[in-house]
């Protein structure tokens, strides 16, 4: 198989990053092994992660030509706003390990782009100031912990900042088996060991950032548990100790009632679960195996989307998270009924790269394929896109 021009060694500058792979290449080369692995790992043998960007392959384009696409409109509406391209930034935990900027970084690139973007219940800047910064579309990425009172104020604090939506993780009562952390010895905070002080001297630059600037802390968890902040614990144990195992579609229902605004639930996978997303009033679902981080062997995304758009894509608004690399990603999923996408990774490897500058080239290139890829599909808007323009192998 030939290799893409600079696979060998990865581009050295943001300029040279035409793509998420580029951007991959070049966080390995910036972050400590145990940072960027735990970026790029999944569960097991990692095999739903590698499905989920190679299901798109399995469908075809089919373009429609000579239909006057001199103005393209990318924006849609999703959860109640209106954003200028279909997609957006997922929540991820733990940025600031990845870059000094962190979560600020993704912010204020989803802001200057115009489309939604989350923060982690894990994030390392706190609900309060991305509230106060960030006037774009934002949610809230809620892990249900065993202290109810934690999930109480979160909530609380996520209405008081004026937050979006609240997006309710719903695939990680226990942690997938992330064996790349496991043999790097990944924690957050990082555990100060010979193997890792290693790595770090390895990237001083990395290292610099990291012990010289603001002390690295989970803010919204901060005031209720310890690990994560001062106790250096890895994120299955996390996971496993921390979060409540005993989570229905009854709590859920009453966290959508608590919260009072845009519900989102992250990671439905089955017909049958979109079916009772609707039933407890949530009003949008993200179709997601968390990046293949946690049942390794389960479907894609991609692969599933069409039968939930089938069942309920006219009663909620049915977003396509994982696997996105390309804007023909973006184009197969609005094509197969997805009112959006969005991803984590994709960001992420720009995000440890260059920080904000990296995450708004990543959102460039791909906002830029995704209005190539429309033209060529002779679609001026994300209507225009349907069923008719795929064909499966």
């Amino acid at each position: 198989m030939s290799k893409a021009p600079g696979a060998m060694f990865g581009p050295r500058r943001v300029g040279q990053c035409h793509n998420v792979e580029d951007f991959r290449r070049l966080a390995k080369r910036r972050l400590p092994g145990p940072i960027f692995h735990y970026i790029d790992g999944a569960a097991d043998d990692e095999i739903t992660k590698d499905r989920n960007s190679a299901a798109f392959d399995d469908c075809d384009l089919v373009p429609n030509v000579l239909a006057g696409v001199e103005t393209i409109d990318m924006s849609v509406e999703v959860m109640g706003k209106k954003i200028a391209m279909p997609l957006f930034l997922s929540p991820t935990a733990l940025q600031r390990l990845f870059h000094w900027q962190g979560e600020r970084a993704v912010a204020h690139a989803a802001e200057a782009a115009g489309t939604w973007f989350g923060i982690s219940s894990l994030a390392t800047v706190s609900i309060e100031e991305i509230g106060r910064q960030i006037s774009s579309p934002k949610m809230f990425q809620l892990y249900v912990h065993k202290d109810k009172g934690l999930n109480r104020s979160m909530i609380e604090r996520c209405k008081a900042a004026k937050f979006d939506a609240i997006a309710l993780t719903v695939d990680t009562i226990v942690s997938g088996n992330r064996e790349r952390c496991r043999r790097t010895g990944f924690t957050s905070p990082p555990r100060l060991t010979l193997a890792s002080m290693a790595s770090f001297a390895a990237h001083p630059a990395w290292a610099a950032n990291y012990f010289l600037r603001e002390k690295f802390e989970l803010p919204n968890l901060k005031d209720h548990v310890a690990e994560g902040s001062n106790i250096a614990l890895s994120v299955a144990d996390y996971f496993n100790t921390m979060l409540d195992t005993s989570m229905d579609w009854k709590m859920a229902e009453a966290i959508r009632a608590d919260w009072g605004g845009q519900f989102c639930l992250k990671g439905v996978m089955s017909v049958e679960d979109a079916r009772r997303a609707v039933d407890i009033g949530a009003t949008a679902i993200m179709v997601s195996n968390h990046g293949g981080r946690q049942l390794d062997g389960s479907r894609a995304p991609f692969d599933q989307l069409a039968e939930i758009v089938d069942a309920v894509g006219d009663r909620i608004d049915v977003i396509c998270d994982g696997g996105i690399r390309r804007g023909s990603h973006v184009l197969k999923a609005l094509s197969v009924g997805a009112k959006a996408c969005s991803g984590g990774r994709l960001y992420l490897y720009a995000l440890a790269a260059a920080g904000q500058a990296g995450v708004e080239k990543t959102i460039a290139n791909l906002q830029g394929e995704i209005e190539r890829g429309m033209r060529l599909m002779g679609a001026r808007d994300v209507a225009s896109l349907h069923r008719g323009n795929l064909r499966w192998r």
